[in-house]
């Protein structure tokens, strides 16, 4: 009910701004040029660099057509708990390696090169430790408005699938989901992001598949041509926890250059059961 509602109030609250956006008239050398995986976007022609990281919430912009992104967690520590569980794990090299197919949708790979994981119950005093490559992921994003970066509204849509390839997942399951990412331009270079993501998860124990809606919202302002700052709210609910569990994210962001990025930040828990992050990483473009 929640997310039904939200969905049709943000639409309806979008809608004059798509209408300006369709109204608008400028000619864009990008947009009207047709560039594809084998015809890439000239050097000269390329975007600003607009990666889904650092934050929960993804940009609507894909990557320039026939030209390759790389978004990584250098390194990523995860603190969880659940009921009487505690679990951590380090994630190194957490790459998304993307390749952009035309003007407006991209390939994208999720490839959790290395982790280690320990978990263990409350009253335990040893961890259960594991190791090795994660679960891979292919994902689809297609933009349906604003690809350009110069209409004040972008939005798109995001279709993932998860395989169980790692080796804990040995009695997992195929997971995916659609996230529906979109971006506001404000005035004086700042920007206003929101999502909504719904994802069917899979249970090991349980053996079952449940549902999971995750809600966000993002803004960040770029105080120079170097340094930018990003705010985040995250909250998620699924089929089998009671209430909602909400994080407050930031993020300082470097552009090195004009094919380079740099980052770290946190995710500061708000409930019990909401994850603890820290991290720091990079995307680069070719």
């Amino acid at each position: 009910m929640f997310t039904r509602y939200s969905v049709l109030w943000l639409l309806g609250a979008l809608a004059p701004l798509q209408l300006a956006a369709q109204d608008l008239k400028k000619s864009s050398p990008y947009d009207s040029a047709h560039f594809d995986l084998f015809h890439p976007v000239p050097r000269n022609q390329l975007r600003e660099l607009r990666p889904d990281r650092p934050g929960v919430t993804e940009s609507p912009f894909t990557v320039d057509a026939g030209h390759f992104q790389l978004e990584t967690d250098a390194v990523r520590l995860i603190n969880s708990r659940e009921d009487t569980m505690r679990s951590r794990d380090f994630h190194v090299a957490y790459a998304v390696a993307k390749m952009g197919l035309t003007h407006r949708t991209d390939l994208q790979v999720e490839v959790p090169l290395y982790s280690i994981g320990k978990e263990r119950g409350e009253h335990q005093s040893e961890w259960n430790k594991s190791r090795g490559f994660g679960d891979l992921a292919i994902r689809v994003k297609h933009n349906f408005l604003g690809d350009d970066q110069e209409s004040p509204v972008a939005m798109s849509v995001v279709a993932y699938t998860r395989l169980p390839t790692s080796k804990q997942a040995r009695n997992g399951a195929i997971e995916g989901g659609l996230i529906l990412p979109v971006n506001i331009m404000l005035p004086h270079k700042w920007n206003l992001d929101v999502q909504i993501e719904s994802d069917l998860n899979y249970d090991s124990e349980q053996r079952n598949h449940y549902l999971r809606m995750m809600p966000s919202v993002a803004i960040d302002h770029e105080f120079s041509d170097l340094f930018s700052f990003l705010v985040e709210g995250v909250t998620q609910w699924d089929a089998e926890h009671s209430g909602w569990r909400s994080s407050i994210n930031v993020a300082p962001i470097f552009s090195i250059n004009k094919n380079l990025q740099a980052d770290f930040g946190a995710h500061l828990a708000l409930s019990k059961e909401m994850d603890r992050e820290f991290f720091v990483g990079f995307t680069f473009r070719r």
